[in-house]
């Protein structure tokens, strides 16, 4: 586990979510799905989406992280098209 989170999320999926999400490198994504089966819980992807809307740390970057049915869904309440751009600048989208 990552010693960046406060000693009070130590071994919670939360820590684990954001742990993961901040290695995903950039010009990459993942979903929701998977970031939960990579953080020990596959079935929590909704819960994922929780996570990273509640998220403000700037450091993990939630933007990488899309809708399981592809969609890239809002980003820190800017919406989509801040989302979208973020991940062309990073070459993960076209």
């Amino acid at each position: 586990m990552s010693s960046h989170f406060s000693p009070k999320f130590k071994d919670n999926f939360t820590e684990r979510v954001l742990d993961v999400v901040l290695k995903i490198p950039k010009g990459k994504t993942m979903s929701y799905g998977e970031v939960a089966k990579a953080a020990g819980k596959a079935k929590a992807g909704r819960a994922v989406g929780r996570i990273m809307a509640q998220n403000k740390d700037k450091k993990i970057p939630c933007h990488r992280v899309i809708r399981s049915d592809g969609s890239l869904g809002g980003y820190n309440g800017l919406g989509a098209s801040s989302k979208e751009k973020l991940l062309r600048s990073e070459g993960a989208i076209k």
